[in-house]
């Protein structure tokens, strides 16, 4: 975190902490009318609202906490979101609203496209490909915020199996993590 960001938090931090009840209960409601996925997110932390977590197939690897993560081939991949089941990221309602719903995707890879100057390639299959990275873009904006070019970090096991499952390959054939493009 940048010195500036994380003087900006704790001079925020010490706000928050004077405020009284009722002005925190007020935050929280101009919060959820503001940004309603940050409400989301608390209340997926809390035992209340938390969805169930789904029968798994296949057992998760020893490397996973969330019980929804997959083997991954490299150990760099074999990241798990640190959660418990019912906590895991990749359950989280606006998951399912902002990376994996296809309209979202869809202006995602437009403004994308619009700030590359580039076009989609229209061959046969290559959609689910292209909403796979928008999706992977779209996560690491919303975990992470811009990171800036050639940073790069590696999106959890569980996150990236919800996006592949969602649009996937017909083959089966992933890229993985990249470590660097350049």
């Amino acid at each position: 975190m940048h010195d500036l960001q994380a003087q900006r938090i704790d001079f925020e931090d010490t706000l928050i902490g004077r405020l009284s009840l009722q002005q925190s209960h007020q935050m929280l409601r101009d919060i959820l009318h503001h940004d309603p996925s940050l409400v989301f997110d608390l209340r997926l932390r809390t035992s209340e609202g938390v969805p169930p977590v789904p029968p798994s197939t296949a057992a998760a690897p020893s490397w996973c906490v969330c019980a929804r993560c997959r083997e991954m081939p490299t150990d760099l991949e074999r990241k798990c979101c640190g959660f418990r089941p019912a906590e895991c990221i990749s359950s989280m309602p606006h998951m399912e609203i902002f990376i994996l719903m296809e309209g979202h995707l869809r202006m995602a890879r437009r403004l994308w496209n619009d700030i590359r100057a580039v076009e989609d390639a229209q061959s046969p299959g290559e959609s689910n490909r292209q909403f796979r990275h928008a999706a992977y873009r779209q996560w690491v904006v919303w975990q992470y915020g811009s990171l800036g070019s050639g940073r790069r970090v590696v999106i959890p096991s569980c996150c990236v199996w919800a996006i592949r499952d969602r649009f996937p390959d017909p083959n089966g054939h992933y890229v993985g993590f990249i470590v660097s493009r350049f």
